[in-house]
């Protein structure tokens, strides 16, 4: 476990915020949804996208929601984005594409 699953983990214990993998996986759809619609806000609609405008604290949630999903699910956040890199990395030595193609 890195340092910021580890702060976001000691964070969820110290304020009595302990929820099952379902309500953090719940949570964590929320905050992305948060950044959709501000990229949507402040692109009209993506009639302007040079616009794009993300606040740093709204990207802090959506990361604090991932480590706190990871860390119920007993997951190592660090070694899953590891493996993630790895399996983009096949990918794009394969066929030059990080999707799945699926």
């Amino acid at each position: 476990m890195n340092d910021q699953q580890a702060a976001v983990a000691d964070f969820v214990e110290t304020y009595d915020l302990e929820t099952p993998p379902e309500f953090r996986l719940l949570d964590l759809v929320s905050e992305v949804g948060e950044l959709a619609k501000d990229a949507n806000t402040s692109t009209e609609y993506g009639t302007e996208p040079e616009e794009l405008a993300l606040a740093s604290d709204e990207i802090g949630d959506v990361l604090f929601a991932t480590l706190a999903l990871a860390d119920s699910l007993d997951i190592d956040a660090e070694a899953a984005l590891e493996e993630a890199l790895e399996k983009y990395e096949r990918r794009m030595d394969a066929d030059e594409t990080p999707g799945s193609a699926e």
